[in-house]
């Protein structure tokens, strides 16, 4: 077992107050690791009432990540793959969705769900998120420009998820909310702890984060569930009602399935593409020559400025994978029941796939980039609505707000899995000197 060596135990890569650090201190940290000849092990402190190995490897260079990302037979989702502690049996019941699965039930429930994602099914959604994107730059016009994050980003994610399912829209704030409860879980804002980021762990504390997170998890289950029996034997055009009932091969979910489906489907949708839109109005402010470069040629250029946007930011930081047999990866020696961390954010600024990889730019190609994850079953499901999704908001905002930036300091969200900002100021209007 090899620990981080000590020019890097100084960065803290454990401990929560390392990951609201700004990009270019966390980078470097990165960058460090892609230059040892092994992955590292990052030990984890004990964490109260809660069960979890000693700690996990980091796989920091793109070509590690691809590898573990294709072999799922050696680096698998189950138990839990998106949380460095085990996850209770309890919990499973709200949280236990397909990316916490290998196949064959991952398979089965990827395979009835995809019928909602796939291109031609997203096209006859086109016109309402241009309505819907229309319908938030007229709220901000209205409004004056205050939170970005708030006004702009969390909006239209939620609202296209929550039409796509059917879910009315009295419950949309409700969703929303939970949402930021439970991607916020190690946010002392969002788990109602208040606790300081370096203060000690204590019992209570995480007592208190892991009761809101199950209520959260569990308000969306229920309403989930509640629809999808409602729905059942129904005709109604909306993702519930497709998923309840059996397609042309006789394959359905149940209602349990489903409601796990939208806990993860609604968290991993929502927050992702908010903070891509987030960061990508960061990014263009930070890089006026990149904004003047697109806009010189919008429809030409935002496929690769989207790609570029989600490289550069990565929304996700990371998948946890668990190691099924002993093996070796790009030289580290894994054993079984070993747990490996698939570091996205270190692996999009791999030098030695990227040229230049710490400078934004829209026309980089190839852009073989991992924000989405990494090949296999389980990349991104919902790629081409974010997709979509990104574009429409960032065609609405820059011709109808064309001085549209970001003013101050993001507020970054405390989280070793999303690279999450929770506030952002922004103008709209001329900039004055």
């Amino acid at each position: 077992m090899r620990t981080l060596p000590p020019e890097l135990e100084e960065f803290g890569l454990s401990e929560m107050t390392f990951w609201v650090q700004p990009d270019e201190v966390r980078n470097r940290a990165f960058a460090r690791m892609r230059e040892l000849d092994t992955a590292p092990f990052v030990p984890l402190p004990k964490v109260p009432m809660t069960k979890s190995k000693p700690g996990f490897y980091v796989l920091s260079r793109h070509a590690e990540v691809l590898a573990a990302s294709r072999d799922a037979k050696r680096f698998s989702s189950e138990p839990t793959a998106n949380s460095l502690t085990e996850m209770p049996v309890w919990a499973s019941r709200f949280f236990g969705s397909m990316i916490n699965m290998d196949d064959p039930r991952h398979a089965r429930i990827r395979r009835v769900v995809s019928r909602g994602f796939s291109p031609r099914m997203l096209e006859r959604i086109d016109d309402d998120l241009r309505v819907r994107a229309a319908r938030i730059v007229d709220d901000v016009v209205a409004e004056g420009p205050k939170d970005f994050v708030a006004q702009v980003a969390a909006r239209l994610p939620v609202e296209v998820i929550c039409h796509l399912m059917g879910i009315p829209e009295e419950h949309h704030a409700m969703v929303l909310d939970r949402t930021n409860v439970i991607l916020g879980y190690s946010d002392p804002e969002y788990n109602g702890t208040g606790a300081a980021l370096d203060a000690p762990v204590r019992r209570r504390d995480v007592a208190v984060a892991g009761v809101n997170l199950v209520r959260a998890g569990h308000e969306l289950f229920r309403l989930v569930k509640r629809l999808g029996k409602e729905r059942k034997g129904g005709t109604g055009d909306d993702l519930i009602t497709k998923l309840v009932n059996a397609n042309a091969d006789g394959e359905s979910l149940t209602a349990q399935e489903i409601g796990s489906f939208f806990v993860l489907l609604v968290v991993a949708g929502n927050e992702t593409t908010r903070n891509a839109i987030t960061h990508a109005l960061r990014l263009f402010t930070e890089f006026p020559e990149q904004k003047r470069l697109l806009m010189e040629d919008f429809e030409g250029r935002i496929a690769g400025a989207v790609e570029e946007i989600v490289r550069y930011s990565t929304p996700v930081i990371q998948f946890r994978r668990n190691v099924t047999e002993d093996c070796e990866l790009n030289g580290t020696p894994l054993k079984k029941g070993d747990v490996v961390v698939l570091l996205y954010t270190s692996a999009n600024r791999d030098e030695a796939v990227f040229t230049d990889p710490d400078v934004f730019d829209i026309t980089r190609s190839p852009n073989p980039h991992v924000g989405f994850g990494g090949p296999g079953p389980h990349y991104c499901l919902g790629v081409h609505l974010a997709r979509r999704e990104i574009t429409v908001m960032l065609r609405e905002l820059f011709t109808r707000l064309p001085d549209i930036r970001a003013t101050g300091e993001p507020e970054r969200l405390a989280s070793f899995f999303i690279n999450g900002i929770k506030r952002m100021p922004f103008e709209t209007g001329p900039q004055t000197r």
